[in-house]
Formats: C-alpha cells, structure tokens, sequence
C-alpha cells in the first residue's frame, strides 16, 4: 500500500526556517536506511517496481524534509541499473505519496568493501567465502552499500575513494590483539592485507555556486559482532580516525587514495562529513569515544547537535538499557533493542569550521503525529541540517 499522501505538520516548520533566495544556503541530510537487500538484484527490482513499502517510506521523508544534497546508508550497490534514475522516477516524483515530489539530478555511487570476497580467512572459522571473509561483512557484492543524491552538480571526475587503503598503512592503527597473550588476532599475512574501510570513505566534490564543498561519506563497521580481542571495535576506530585525519593532513604521504593520489584536505577546503559512524559519544560499544576524534575535532563546526521529540518519548516509553544512558536522548538517532543496547546518537552530519550552521534536526516523529509510521523502514533516522557556505 502507498503511503498516505499528507505532510507532518513539524515539516511545514522545516520549511518555513529555510531562507529564502539564497543558493548559498544548503539543506543536507544523511540517512541510513537499513534496506541492505538479502539476495544481490533486490534492490534493482525493488526499484523498478514502485510498490516497495520502504521505499515508498523513504520517498515520504525525503518529500517532507527536502534536503539538497544527501547520503544514504545501506543502499544496496548494483552497478548494472541506473539506481538514482529509478529511485526518482519510480518514488520520488510518484504519485500517492506524501509530500511535493522531488527530484534529484545528480548522483554518485561506487563499489564497495562489503560482500567482496577477499580469498582469506579474516574471520578466523577455518573456512574462505563467508560473509567474514569478505573485505567487509557481506553476503554479495555490494550489499549495504553507500548512494548519495544532489540537487546541485557532481564533480564525479575530482572523486577520491579510499576504498582499497590498507589498514596497515595508518601510522599507529589499533591492531587487534588477544587479550590473554597479547598476541595479533589476525595473522601477519592477513592483516598485511586488510582493508580498513568496511563500505568505503568517499571525497565528493559538489559545485554549488562558486564554491565546491566536499562531502565526505562513510559507513564505519558496527563496533561489535566480534570477541574479546575488539576488532570490529578498533576497525571502527581507526575508520574515524582516517575521516579525521583527512581533513586536516593535506601532506600526508601515508593517506593515499585508490587512484594513487596522497594527503588530504587543505585548510581553505570546505566540507561537511556524513554518515552513519557506529558510534555514540557517551554510550554503546565504540572504542575510546572513537568519535570524539571528529566532534572535538578544531576544524569541524560541532555547535548544532541534531535532536527529536520523537527520540525523546522513545527512550523514555522504551525505558530498558535507555535508563543506563550517560547521554540525553534528545540526540539520539537509532532505535535499537530496549534491552540490550537502547537509542543511541550514531549519525552526523559535521560541516567545516568554515560554514555557518543555520539549523539542524532528525526526523522522529512522536507516536500520533504525522510521520511517525513512515520511519519504521529503518532502525536508524533521517538526520539533516541547513548549512551556509562562505
């Protein structure tokens, strides 16, 4: 069944706060959607049909909200379909769903670590092919993959993915040990070889006006699904921590991206950081408050923390783990057990010191208002922010 055509009333208030005339001013979101399908071609059928209940949701939100420019987690990568053309013509522009159709021009989405065989044992059970064994967790090619959509142009050609850097390759990376004899988990042979990007880290390059800002997507591994010896959780780590040092370390020899191209950001560069980073600042399982290396990082604008009245209510109607809670619940951006885990704050949008935040948000709904059912497609929520650029 289509969603129901009507707009949440908060929305007209998302609108109403952006300036007017004024192609400086950006509204930027990033999502992960949860839509990893289970089998490889999913995505590219469930697309051509137009009668995907989640994507009929996700066209909802994005209709309501209206962003400019945005990230989504966990979209399938299928490289044989047109994914962005699809998702426009059979959702975002269709009839009999809510809000004002949209549509996005530009789009840009590459391959991925998740599902690609790597021919080693990396998850140590004595067998190769597993969703384990591959660069990252996945049962095909592809699979929880990364698309980002534009209303502004792509410079696709000035691109830089690290998705082949070597874990190994970052001066100090967290290796994982065990913890009984302190020796590596993984052997020499197969950490020599590991990727440390689990989906990808993207540098794309967006024209909008005179300017180009950089978003930087990524989608760190959950730090967990693993033992006492924490490799996810240090992959994790280590995943911020290269986002981190890009931004700020233009001459590194030791960020090398896959075209063979070494350093990061320079100083004049604006950019704004997207993602679902797996990790919470004050709770959950990341390691060392791994994304503190961003949120206290000098050159990211940290002013405008995103936050919900529909977070709020879920915490405290879901109570469990969520009473255990060091941070308030007004950030949070995920749903997750109430007994075992609870809400967590785990995406972000983090813009450049150098852009002005005008506002910033997360589309939850509280139970009763309008919306509210179209954000069951997924365990995590729409976050976005209106961003002025120099």
């Amino acid at each position: 069944m289509r969603v129901t055509a009507f707009l949440l009333a908060g929305a007209f208030l998302l609108m109403a706060c952006r300036p007017a005339d004024d192609r400086t001013v950006v509204r930027v979101a990033t999502f992960n959607i949860a839509m990893g399908m289970s089998s490889a071609g999913a995505m590219g059928r469930a697309l051509q049909s137009g009668e995907h209940n989640g994507l009929q949701q996700l066209a909802a939100i994005l209709r309501t909200v209206r962003p400019d420019l945005l990230l989504l987690n966990e979209f399938d990568y299928q490289p044989d379909i047109d994914a962005a053309k699809l998702l426009n013509e059979h959702y975002l522009k269709a009839d009999g769903i809510g809000g004002e159709p949209i549509e996005y021009a530009y789009s840009y989405r590459a391959p991925v670590n998740t599902g690609l065989q790597s021919g080693l044992d990396i998850d140590a059970n004595g067998r190769i092919g597993d969703p384990g064994d591959a660069w990252g967790f996945g049962q095909f090619p592809g699979q929880y993959g990364m698309l980002v959509l534009s209303r502004y142009p792509i410079d696709a050609a000035a691109a830089r993915s690290l998705q082949r850097f070597r874990w190994k390759d970052m001066p100090g990376a967290r290796r994982p040990v065990l913890p009984d004899s302190g020796q590596p988990w993984h052997t020499d042979a197969i950490f020599n070889q590991l990727r440390l990007s689990s989906k990808s880290h993207w540098d794309i390059p967006v024209v909008i006006g005179n300017r180009r800002l950089h978003w930087l997507a990524f989608h760190p591994t959950p730090p967990v699904f693993d033992g006492p010896e924490d490799r996810n959780g240090l992959r994790n780590h280590d995943e911020i921590r290269l986002m981190a040092d890009y931004i700020t370390q233009a001459d590194s020899g030791y960020i090398t991206d896959d075209q063979g191209q070494t350093g990061g950001l320079k100083a004049e560069d604006i950019f704004v950081i997207a993602g679902d980073l797996n990790a919470d600042p004050h709770d959950g399982d990341s390691v060392d408050e791994a994304v503190r290396q961003l949120l206290d990082h000098p050159t990211v604008n940290h002013q405008c923390i995103p936050h919900s009245r529909g977070a709020v209510e879920a915490a405290s109607t879901q109570a469990g783990a969520n009473l255990q809670h060091r941070g308030g619940h007004a950030a949070d951006t995920s749903d997750f057990n109430d007994q075992q885990v609870g809400n967590l704050r785990l995406d972000y949008l983090l813009p450049s010191a150098l852009i002005d935040v005008l506002d910033c948000g997360v589309f939850w709904p509280a139970v009763g208002e309008r919306g509210a059912d179209w954000v069951t497609l997924s365990d995590h929520r729409l976050v976005w922010m209106d961003i002025r650029l120099p």
